[in-house]
């Protein structure tokens, strides 16, 4: 594994899929400053690189991907403060969710608060068969803010509601029935199971798989009427990466 700062190794395959592993964030991958700084300084470095098909992000133990933010940090914060911390926070769930190839969260044991926010920002979640997930924030003072705001469109309004002022705690089957992850992998799975996805990601174009997650980003954002027209252009310029030719053509042969 190569270590792009303290907190961020990160490991490629001949494949394109890289494996990005937070690191030295103790034993259930708390997010503190230097932590939260150190894995967005990685995930945009890695964003540069084109040959990047998929990235899977993963944490040191299997523990956790991301426990939650670091409430030792948060207790000593004033009102700028926070506002700083926070900020730092939404600009490391923000680089996941404009990273430009898919960005699947491998998600074992505990996935808490500002670690849910991380694995909503991400398009595709994994969950081990014994996986917990809460928005604890409301029981510690503070409300569940910025990527949070995801939850809704992923669970709904009233799971959104339950989740995060309960504060309850739900499982891994449960998650999934809500819609919060797409897998649940079977005891002894997570890997396999995230590998699963990683072959259908590269089964798909590349260029058209950016183009794709692109144009999610911003149908989550624009009025309908603007997401279907918006597209018609993007459908156009797909015809100019070759792709389409090469692998209709590919399809059109093999149905001979």
């Amino acid at each position: 594994m190569h270590m792009l700062n303290p907190h961020c190794g990160v490991e490629r395959d001949s494949r394109g899929v890289a494996r990005l592993t937070i690191c030295n964030a103790g034993p259930l991958n708390i997010l503190n400053s230097a932590v939260i700084k150190g894995v967005r300084e990685g995930l945009e470095v890695l964003a540069t690189e084109r040959a990047i098909r998929a990235l899977v992000v993963v944490g040191q133990s299997e523990k956790s991907m991301i426990g939650g933010a670091d409430i030792k940090e948060m207790a000593t914060l004033d009102q700028a403060s926070a506002e700083k911390f926070i900020t730092g926070l939404r600009d490391l769930c923000e680089a996941a969710r404009a990273f430009p190839a898919p960005v699947i969260a491998r998600i074992p044991g505990w996935c808490l608060g500002g670690g849910l926010e991380f694995a909503a920002a991400c398009d595709f979640r994994i969950a081990a068969h014994d996986a917990k997930f809460a928005m604890p924030e409301v029981k510690v003072g503070i409300p569940s803010v910025i990527h949070a705001a995801l939850l809704p469109r992923l669970i709904g309004w009233g799971r959104a509601r339950w989740l995060i002022m309960t504060a309850a705690t739900i499982d891994a089957p449960t998650a999934l029935n809500w819609g919060l992850v797409d897998v649940v992998a079977p005891e002894g799975g997570l890997d396999t199971a995230v590998e699963n996805t990683i072959a259908s990601i590269l089964e798909c174009g590349p260029e058209a798989m950016r183009s794709q997650k692109a144009l999610l980003k911003q149908w989550e954002e624009l009025p309908l009427k603007e997401s279907v027209n918006l597209s018609v252009g993007v459908f156009g310029e797909a015809y100019l990466t070759g792709e389409p030719q090469r692998l209709m053509q590919g399809f059109i042969d093999r149905k001979r």
